[in-house]
């Protein structure tokens, strides 16, 4: 009986809900040019119903009253409409340039695309959600062109930004962030999911309005909002992971170890060997080498665990709109000691029109994050660490917490253990920042004039706790309890900015202006405290309670403390016009005056300009029909740069000294004083941005030439040997830069698109005040700026070769020279090029070897589509750098160490055997030892950067769930590089840096 009912019932809602049912046809045409649009997709939005139009644009489809259809096609804007009693609906779709045209964020308001003369790329913000990543910026990476990102693997560590080249050598040359108003120097309390749109200003045209910090170039960002009418929408997304190292180094095992210490011909290697044989047995496989065989890379990589997950409920009435989330993110290191980072987020954003002249909202930000960081130097003594001792040694039986190994029991300088640091180290840093932003919009004249003001602030404050834990293995191999330590660092910087713009807007006949007034006052202050000091053996600290891990637990007389702290603030009046005229020509200029009280300047004036063309609009181009955009653009602009520190007096100090046996006070007065300034830039932009074949293709093309003057470098004084730095010197930046996209469709399920940048980038030096150079780096591996040379290029002597045999050797005078003076050179050894032909090996044989900064840079992506399912793959890379190899020139300081297995395979072991690689005993001479190419490896790569395969499941009376499977980083390929990653910093030198993972990552998004 019960089934017959339930029966009955499913018939009955059945029907009732056929009765609802009601035929819905119509049309779909382009707005552009009026004709059908065979394939458009018409979809009841929240379900898995669809069809799409015949070859005349026409469809026909059954929907309720109250769903919603969703109309789309390749290169328009989709449109969503609600069912009334409509039984026909004709839809005009909006060519998809006309909606970008709406969103593009830019200084202190929007501005259509079209109208856009400056360089202004966007990131859409499900972009950036493809890469599982503590950091947003890490998800710029190959997706605009002129932005280089150099990314970090540490947990919750800051990637390194330079759009269009460095622009200072004393300063920093990392871009302004502006966040709902706000400005902050990264974003690293951000989750991509709170992210509305992302617009970046790359050129000093657009980039001015915003003074002295943009001049690194800009990268505004909103966070989401509600919608006003909008009923709340309920998302829920979340994925879980796991991380792991890529591109391991290969280091020498233990057989390629012993075979390069024998052939060393180095009697302390040799014993080294024996020792080890004697203390930990001989190999059953091969009794010539120990019974040891450790890879040390393998101990201290491990597998690790990310995840993230985000709740956010948006939505709004007729007056009010609202967004609330919440956001939560934990990555372990692949680092094996603590080495974690979690995050925390909630937020909320409100806008209210209050009546038909105000409009008033805010949002607000609380980021809780904690961080377990890695110790720097692990990497190295991973390096050095040799395959021939185990991680622990059973014959240290008093040993506590553990019996690390010693390698100083076989005979090297240093214990070469990473375990012992790794595994007695805390490094805890809390940081809790706040963030809010308030506004009140003034319709003083509808849709003409309006004035707006709004106060943003900022709070950040830091706290670290750096604990050294004591260890015990034998008496001269332990971190006694008074030689443990603490230090504590507390820091809190504060930020108010408070702009108030005037805006109006008017069109009259062919003419379209929009100027804009403001003015913007910034308070900066800062303060920090810190102290440390080595725990008391009689007090109160034990090993494993962090409870007991405070100062008041350390000895008086270690106690060390600083206090320090500072306040900058600054007054701007800014002014921009925008104006238009016949819809086609295109104008644009601002101007800012900036004041500050950090240098002598107190004020700067920034003016900028730009013209744009729309060559589209022409009568002349009417008939080209496969050009449906072409505008030309142009810009200019002046930026200053405060990032420079602020000057420093020349300094006293006094000194004693002894006369006729009379003691004599006085005082010496430093010979440096640094007087310094802003640094100016001023950039050009020549830019184009076009669409062709029925705006499946998209290219965007830009040359720009960046020239910074006023550029703070070290100067030698007239009198005395201290170093000072002066607004003397200029550098230039100059490149092209492409970006394109194809949008295409091959049936009704099957779409794709392509997507690819380019850029070149050409650094030099233009002056450097009569000064014939300035050395960088280090003695042993010497960089220099140059004029007409890149920024830190290389400096060094070329090889030619190995000398192959002795009569190689014999007829080279270069050699013979060098042996004439006392040095031993034997075949395996490099052959150096002469470059003075003087017959002699000196420091003017010396030439530039290469360049840290790579020539060109590139990224994209292809998306492929099928029905409900979604593959895309992006990519990225950089050539025409150079990397040093400062692991392997580490030599000069030690030689007791392991090496990688690249130099112990191709070592030169014979006539023939190469003539790139030193012998075994030649590698250890000093000889070899100079900064040469083999030292510097090519820093090209090309990487897979993530791979996403997606599903969205539509069923009715179901939630829309969307799951997606996503590798990030997968892969690397490199020309010469044996390293981790390429990406090793901007100053060329790979000091073992922490790797970047490969993530691999499941998760899933609902809808209600």
């Amino acid at each position: 009986m019960k089934t017959k009912i339930s029966l009955l019932l499913m018939l009955f809602f059945s029907i009732c809900s056929f009765a609802q049912q009601v035929e819905i046809n119509g049309t779909v045409t382009s707005e552009s040019d009026g004709m059908p649009l065979p394939g458009t997709s018409v979809i009841i939005k929240g379900t898995s119903r669809g069809v799409t139009t015949d070859f005349d644009g026409k469809y026909i489809i059954m929907a309720a009253v109250g769903e919603q259809l969703e109309f789309s096609y390749i290169g328009f804007v989709p449109q969503i409409i609600t069912i009334v009693d409509d039984k026909q609906l004709n839809i005009t779709l909006i060519d998809d340039v006309a909606s970008l045209n709406e969103v593009v964020v830019v200084g202190y308001g929007t501005q259509k695309k079209a109208d856009l003369t400056s360089a202004i790329s966007t990131i859409k913000p499900e972009e950036l959600q493809k890469t599982p990543s503590a950091q947003v910026a890490q998800s710029f990476q190959g997706k605009v062109a002129g932005v280089q990102v150099s990314s970090m693997g540490s947990p919750g560590e800051t990637p390194e930004i330079i759009i269009r080249g460095t622009n200072s050598l004393y300063g920093n040359s990392s871009p302004l962030f502006v966040v709902d108003g706000a400005f902050f120097d990264n974003v690293d309390f951000l989750n991509s999911s709170e992210i509305e749109s992302v617009s970046i200003l790359k050129d000093a045209s657009a980039s001015a309005i915003y003074g002295v910090r943009a001049a690194n170039g800009v990268v505004l960002i909103t966070t989401k909002g509600g919608r006003f009418n909008k009923k709340a929408e309920i998302t829920f997304s979340s994925y879980y992971g796991m991380q792991t190292a890529q591109n391991v180094l290969k280091m020498a095992n233990s057989e390629q170890f012993v075979t390069f210490a024998q052939e060393s011909g180095s009697a302390a290697e040799i014993s080294s060997v024996n020792q080890a044989m004697q203390r930990f047995g001989r190999s059953r496989v091969n009794p010539n080498i120990p019974d040891v065989n450790t890879d040390w890379y393998d101990e201290v990589l491990r597998v690790a665990s990310i995840e993230n997950h985000d709740f956010q409920v948006n939505g709004g009435g007729e007056d009010v709109s609202y967004s609330v989330g919440g956001n939560y993110f934990a990555q372990d290191g692949i680092l094996d000691m603590k080495n974690s980072y979690e995050r925390f987020n909630v937020r909320a954003k409100v806008d209210a029109k209050v009546n038909d002249w105000l409009n008033v909202g805010g949002n607000m930000l609380y980021s809780n994050a904690v961080k377990y960081d890695d110790e720097d130097s692990a990497w190295q003594l991973t390096y050095f660490a040799v395959p021939i001792l185990p991680l622990y040694d059973n014959n240290f039986t008093e040993a506590s917490p553990l019996p690390y190994s010693d390698a100083r029991e076989i005979g090297y300088r240093n214990t070469q253990n990473p375990f012992a640091l790794l595994d007695n180290s805390d490094r805890r840093g809390e940081r809790r920042r706040t963030v809010a932003n308030f506004y009140a919009d003034f319709k003083l004249i509808p849709k003409q004039l309006s004035f707006k003001s709004s106060l943003s602030y900022n709070y950040l404050g830091v706290n670290e706790r750096i604990v050294s834990l004591p260890y015990y293995v034998t008496d001269d191999y332990q971190r006694s309890v008074n030689q443990s330590s603490i230090t504590r660092n507390n820091a809190v910087t504060e930020n108010y900015i408070w702009d108030n713009t005037l805006t109006y807007t008017n069109s009259f006949g062919e003419h379209d202006v929009t100027v804009l007034a403001g003015m913007s006052f910034r308070d900066d202050y800062g303060r920090n405290f810190g102290a440390s000091g080595n725990f008391d053996p009689n007090g109160a600290f034990i090993r494993n309670n962090d409870k007991t891990w405070y100062l008041t637990n350390t000895s008086e007389d270690s106690r060390t403390a600083y206090d320090g702290g500072s306040r900058s603030y600054g007054f701007s009046y800014f002014t921009r016009a925008q104006y238009k005229f016949n819809d086609k020509y295109l104008a644009y200029a601002t101007f800012r005056a900036e004041g500050s009280n950090k240098y002598d300047e107190t004020y700067v004036y920034l003016p900028a300009f730009g013209l744009g063309w729309e060559l589209s609009k022409e009568s002349f181009m009417e008939n080209v029909g496969f050009i449906d955009y072409l505008k030309l653009r142009a810009g200019w602009g002046r930026l200053a740069n405060d990032a420079v520190p602020a000057s420093i007096p020349q300094s006293a100090s006094t000194i004693s000294t002894v006369f006729d046996d009379t003691l004599v006070n006085g005082f010496q007065f430093s010979t440096s004083s640094d007087d310094l300034d802003w640094e100016y830039t001023e950039e050009l932009n020549l830019g184009l941005s076009s669409n062709f074949l029925n705006n499946r293709l998209s290219l965007e093309a830009d040359y720009f030439i960046k020239d910074t003057e006023n550029l703070a470098i070290p100067v030698l004084p007239l009198i005395g040997t201290d170093v000072s730095y002066q607004n003397v010197g200029s550098l230039r930046n100059k490149g092209l830069e492409l970006a394109a996209t194809w949008n295409g469709k091959i049936s009704d399920d099957w779409s794709y698109t392509i997507s690819g940048n380019f850029s070149t980038l050409d650094n030099k030096i233009t002056s450097l005040e009569g000064q014939p150079y300035i050395d960088r780096g280090t003695a042993e591996a010497r960089q220099r700026l140059v004029v007409g040379q890149p920024i830190n290029v290389f400096y060094g002597w070329e090889i030619e070769g190995v000398y192959q045999n002795q009569a190689e050797i014999d007829a080279d005078p270069v050699a013979q020279a060098a042996i004439a003076e006392g040095t031993d050179i034997k075949p395996g050894y490099f052959k150096y090029k002469d470059n003075n032909s003087n017959g002699t090996l000196d420091s003017e044989d010396r030439d530039y070897l290469g360049s840290p900064v790579p020539d060109y840079y590139y990224g994209g992506s292809l998306g492929l589509n099928y029905k409900n399912f979604e593959l895309n793959v992006a990519f990225y890379g950089q050539g025409g750098n150079v990397i040093l190899n400062t692991n392997r020139m580490e030599v000069i300081r030690t030689q007791g160490r392991n090496i990688d297995a690249q130099l112990a395979v191709n070592r030169w072991h014979g006539e023939g055997t190469t003539n790139e690689f030193p012998s075994s005993e030649g590698y250890r001479n000093v000889w070899n030892q100079r900064l040469s190419k083999f030292f510097l490896q090519d820093g090209d790569f090309f990487r897979i950067q993530n791979i996403q395969l997606a599903y969205t499941l539509r069923e009715e009376n179901l939630p829309e769930m969307r799951f997606t499977l996503t590798a990030d980083r997968p892969f690397l390929s490199t020309k010469s590089y044996d390293g981790f990653n390429p990406e090793v910093g901007f100053d060329g030198r790979d000091t073992q840096t922490y790797p970047t993972p490969s993530v691999y990552t499941f998760g899933i998004t609902v809808k209600l």
